[in-house]
């Protein structure tokens, strides 16, 4: 790859193609955030059985990442190579990979219409400096794995549960009173009380809150 300040990739292929060696170069530290596993997995190295004396690799996530068998797999090898992981409350608004302070790898929101997703290749300082410094703000707003499966859920009944199904499954309330055999009324009655139990405060979070309990407890 060239020594321009800002390089545009486009699609998986061509990232992991022009810049998965910068990757695989990293020495002292290498962040990532991401609101799914699949993000960088095109690009980014697997991680090893165990990191490199003094090379500091930290993980953000999102809910969304538990939703998956994938995301589970991914959690525990990283852990495993002594990675720090963190969840954060929500997405990260920002998906990035920041290399040794000297490099930035931007992905740009993936297209509606299905076309590759971009990404930005960043190497002037005052820009990576400023991707890394909102990589720290999140971090230190997330929570550390570890402590984030020890906080336990509100425990819900039989209709929670079956609300919580229909918000992972993404129905539409029409469709979800429908499928429950309850009036239209009831269904977003139950809708808003679950977000309060959840702390959720929109449908889009409830849903991602929904995916991150079933993927933890099959038995919900």
């Amino acid at each position: 790859m060239t020594e321009k300040s800002i390089v545009t990739l486009r699609g998986e292929a061509e990232l992991a193609r022009r810049a998965g060696a910068l990757f695989e170069g990293v020495r002292r530290e290498f962040l990532c955030a991401a609101g799914e596993p699949e993000t960088w997995s095109a690009a980014a190295p697997r991680a090893p059985r165990t990191l490199s004396p003094g090379l500091v690799v930290r993980k953000l996530y999102g809910p969304g990442v538990f939703r998956d068998p994938r995301g589970q797999e991914l959690l525990k090898r990283l852990g495993e190579a002594g990675a720090e992981i963190r969840i954060s409350p929500a997405p990260p608004a920002h998906e990035a990979i920041v290399v040794d302070r000297r490099l930035a790898v931007l992905a740009a929101p993936r297209s509606a219409a299905g076309e590759p997703r971009v990404y930005s290749v960043v190497r002037e300082p005052d820009v990576v400096a400023g991707v890394r410094a909102l990589f720290e703000t999140a971090w230190e707003t997330s929570t550390d794995l570890a402590t984030y499966r020890r906080t336990p859920f509100p425990r819900l009944d039989d209709a929670e549960r079956d609300v919580l199904r229909a918000l992972a499954a993404g129905h539409t309330d029409e469709a979800a009173s429908r499928r429950l055999g309850v009036s239209l009324r009831t269904y977003r009655r139950r809708v808003a009380a679950l977000m309060a139990s959840l702390g959720a405060r929109s449908r889009f979070q409830a849903g991602l809150r929904a995916h991150e309990i079933l993927g933890r407890h099959s038995d919900a």
